[in-house]
């Protein structure tokens, strides 16, 4: 085999370019191949590339782009003479060695593919995992900034505020501190209030907060009801339901994050806000809170079944098939009703409320339309 030539042209048909890296001046260059490449402006002092430090770059068409592992990183050399580039390949014996092989992109793919299980993995199971830990040792105070920031921006998406009718709220206190005492809840853990809104609905968040809504005060047809509801949101409370799903809408927002790229983890923070005003809890926590209502209203001496018949009475029938009941976020409201029917006894305690004071709740927000 006929050994590479060290003869080259010393200065090519077309002008060469060098960037120093150093300063951005563009340097008209004449080159020599020896042992060496060595790079020589008119006037100035000779620089010299070892080849087995050469590396292509990227560039256009006609233009040979190169750099060198040992030169500043944005020295760059653009050779537009054929010959001359050609000699210049011959000598580079690792000119594409930083290029990225077919084997390399399934090195790359195949990592990145591990990365994105790993993460899944986690947001399955090893987020739920830390937020079962995790919620109950929250400490209290922390727990109540919560609650008192996500009080603010309930009543700001319900638009609507405290319902302070004394009548109302005596009764209202009446029948909290009854659910509360048969919970076991500490007094200065809990506090309840009524909406302002025509949403049917109630919740719990942070730090002891119970929200009831007068959409679903005004549906209600009895205090039962009503106490029904409210069970079920402390036995949310007691099971810290609401730090654990903070923890892990938090926490899995987060690792979806870095899995699409939003490295700051912004979709945490707005993931999480969402899911304490939105008190969605998962299948599990719904039927745990289900029981706990349930053994409520028995240490009372009332039925469970009202509250599910006013659920009923709200979302009417969801049942379905397939998938789509499966994936459902609660147990489904016919579910809940045949549930609680089963649970149904004659009463045993005394009345939660007087008619007076039942009619008294059911005007706390006033007599008016919301």
């Amino acid at each position: 085999m006929n050994e590479l030539s060290t003869e080259a042209p010393a200065q090519s048909a077309r002008p060469t370019i060098f960037f120093d890296g150093v300063s951005s001046r563009r340097r008209q260059v004449t080159l020599t191949l020896g042992d060496a490449l060595e790079i020589l402006e008119e006037g100035g002092t000779p620089v010299r590339w070892a080849y087995a430090d050469i590396r292509r770059a990227d560039s256009p068409a006609g233009i040979l782009r190169l750099t060198s592992t040992a030169a500043p990183s944005l020295a760059r050399l653009e050779i537009r003479d054929i010959p001359l580039a050609a000699g210049i390949v011959a000598r580079c014996l690792r000119l594409d060695e930083h290029q990225t092989t077919p084997r390399g992109v399934a090195k790359i793919v195949g990592w990145s593919v591990a990365a994105a299980v790993s993460i899944i993995c986690v947001v399955l199971f090893g987020v739920p995992l830390a937020a079962d830990r995790l919620a109950p040792l929250v400490p209290k105070p922390i727990e109540r900034r919560i609650g008192d920031a996500s009080e603010v921006q309930v009543k700001t998406i319900f638009r609507g505020g405290t319902c302070n009718d004394a009548a109302g709220q005596a009764a209202f206190s009446k029948l909290v501190n009854r659910l509360r005492d048969a919970a076991g809840l500490d007094d200065d853990s809990m506090t309840a209030g009524v909406l302002s809104t025509p949403v049917p609905n109630a919740f719990a968040l942070p730090g002891g907060k119970v929200f009831l809504l007068k959409g679903l005060l005004d549906k209600a047809e009895n205090p039962d009801e009503v106490a029904g509801i409210l069970a079920h949101e402390l036995g949310h409370l007691k099971h810290h339901d609401n730090m654990r799903g903070l923890i892990y809408n938090g926490g899995t927002s987060f690792l979806i994050g870095l899995l699409f790229g939003d490295v700051t983890g912004s979709s945490a923070v707005i993931f999480a806000s969402r899911s304490v005003v939105e008190a969605s809890y998962s299948r599990e926590a719904e039927t745990n809170a289900d029981t706990f209502a349930i053994d409520i209203m028995h240490a009372l001496g009332r039925s469970p079944k009202p509250a599910a018949e006013l659920m009923f009475r709200i979302t009417g029938k969801e049942g379905g098939s397939g998938f789509a009941t499966i994936l459902a976020s609660h147990p489904l409201t016919e579910d809940r009703l045949a549930r609680m029917t089963k649970e149904d006894r004659p009463a045993s305690g005394p009345p939660l409320l007087t008619d007076a004071e039942w009619q008294a709740l059911k005007e706390i927000c006033g007599s008016g339309k919301i």
